[in-house]
């Protein structure tokens, strides 16, 4: 099974991330963000950050949580290779507690690909099948 995959759109990057639990399919979109900065199988887990969102559904769940990971990102100026979360249901809505690993940037060490300005909210989808398949796209 694909961890995760892009799409094209105009300007931005389209992404689809899947996981057999809702939990694997966001440590999945984590990774998938990571690797449109930079090749993530160069950034070692040195560093641990966490972090815990309460979101009113699966949606603003997924753009609440791409948008701290990139909130890390810029404010520390760390790239993540590792992503571990919790997702349950609440009667605000859902939580997530996060771990996410990775390292200081050092562009002599890692590839600098493409820079992300925002999350978006636009075609942003969380799907359910036989699998969970979560779609977002992201403005360069």
């Amino acid at each position: 099974m694909k961890k995760f995959e892009y799409f094209d759109v105009t300007a931005d990057i389209g992404l689809k991330a899947y996981g057999n639990t809702l939990n694997e399919a966001f440590e999945n979109a984590g990774l998938a963000i990571f690797n449109i900065i930079s090749d993530t199988s160069n950034v070692d887990s040195e560093i641990s950050k966490s972090f815990e969102i309460t979101s009113t559904d699966e949606v603003a769940l997924l753009y609440d949580y791409l948008e701290e990971l990139l909130f890390c990102h810029e404010i520390d100026f760390m790239l993540f290779s590792e992503f571990d979360v919790d997702i349950s249901k609440s009667d605000d809505g859902y939580d997530l507690k996060a771990v996410i690993k990775g390292e200081a940037i050092d562009w002599d060490k890692h590839e600098r690909k493409s820079e992300i300005k925002a999350i978006t909210f636009h075609m942003m989808d969380v799907k359910k099948t036989d699998r969970y398949e979560l779609r977002a796209i992201v403005d360069l």
